[in-house]
């Protein structure tokens, strides 16, 4: 397999060197399918031997999405991890998505590994937040420095947005990258919506908890103009069993179809609360609708500030107003949806794509390997 992007002398150094990939779930999980299952042709290209070594299973997620208790579970999670890490022979590189060893302090989880070993972490959520800001003050004690630690003693901090970069800076950390979430364009062969529906169907994709926090809302907001316009909003992968009621249509995610659902989409929204935790998305969501070429309409926080060029390629909206006028203005005019989903789709293809993104990021872990 080539490796264009990389020469054949900076692959040789790496060449048989081993990366163990401490993921935080396997496939079911998006964070972990996107920061780093995704890359596996292009680590391997690069010369290493990947290894992938989730600490959570589908079960698990399954049980947290559908609100049952997980508690009972978590010491053989955690044994299992111990175990991954300290398994022989010791890897040449460890990555690690977020921490290792979840609401478990620092010197406990730095304990497990060879100071020999470089290490590079993987963060697209502000999971500081869980600690620094939790209610209890023992927790925000014992925690509240510890993804801090992390990234500071990280050889490499790959940081979704800017909100997480500054972070890493903060924590002193030596070298930061930016590495925004990324489509394979491989999965989302370019088709650019004909605006033929009669009327536009909105869309939302993501989990049972970012339904609750963000979703729902806006759907409820957005209903009188749904209803009033003869209007569908399909939410995939806001339940885990299909369920129509009235305008809404809950759809169960899977990756199989999830492309297909979004093609079935004319306009896909982000909609956010401006809170510290909502600062440290990545804006998948948007990626994926101008991906297949969809105009998209987003709340203007963090990065989706960046990602939605107003009027280009979709629209912010910060009020109730704004989101109301923005959807009406694109259900109303096919001709606008299609030009937004053309500039959209242009986008991803020059700055949020696999394809762009596999080739740095495997250079960027060959520079760590060449440096240890």
């Amino acid at each position: 397999m080539g490796y264009p992007g990389v020469s054949g002398v900076a692959r040789a150094l790496v060449m048989n060197a081993r990366l163990l990939v401490l993921s935080r779930y396997s496939r079911l999980g998006a964070s972990s399918r996107l920061r780093t299952l995704q890359y596996k042709p292009y680590i391997e290209a690069a010369g290493f031997e990947v290894e992938y070594a989730a600490l959570f299973d589908d079960t698990y997620l399954q049980k947290f999405y559908s609100g049952q208790n997980k508690l009972l579970s978590l010491p053989a999670y955690y044994g299992k991890r111990v175990w991954q890490i300290r398994k022989k022979p010791d890897p040449s590189l460890i990555w690690i998505e977020y921490e290792a060893l979840p609401w478990l302090p620092f010197f406990l989880e730095s304990a497990l590994f060879s100071r020999s070993i470089p290490i590079i972490s993987d963060f697209d959520d502000a999971v500081f937040h869980r600690y620094d800001a939790h209610k209890l003050k023992f927790v925000r004690s014992l925690l509240g420095n510890k993804i801090d630690q992390i990234m500071k003693n990280s050889r490499l901090v790959m940081a979704g947005n800017t909100y997480l970069a500054d972070r890493a800076h903060q924590a002193g950390a030596a070298n930061v990258e930016i590495v925004p979430t990324v489509v394979d364009l491989s999965l989302y062969p370019k088709l650019m919506q004909s605006g033929r529906k009669p009327s536009a169907q909105i869309g939302w994709i993501g989990t049972p908890n970012t339904w609750n926090a963000f979703g729902k809302r806006t759907f409820y907001t957005l209903k009188p103009l749904l209803e009033a316009q003869n209007s569908r909003f399909k939410a995939v992968g806001a339940g885990l069993v299909e369920k129509t009621k009235g305008a809404l249509n809950i759809v169960p995610w899977s990756e199989e179809t999830e492309v297909g659902q979004i093609r079935d989409m004319e306009i896909g929204i982000m909609p956010l609360s401006d809170t510290p935790w909502a600062r440290g998305k990545c804006g998948y969501k948007l990626i994926q609708y101008m991906a297949c070429g969809l105009p998209v309409v987003a709340s203007p926080v963090g990065v989706n500030a960046k990602i939605v060029e107003h009027g280009v390629n979709g629209f912010l909206a910060e009020t109730d107003d704004d989101w109301h006028n923005a959807i009406l203005t694109l259900m109303n005019d096919a001709s606008l949806r299609r030009r937004m989903g053309e500039a959209g789709r242009k986008k991803v293809e020059e700055n949020y794509s696999l394809q762009t993104w596999g080739r740095r990021v495997a250079a960027m872990m060959q520079g760590v390997v060449r440096k240890a």
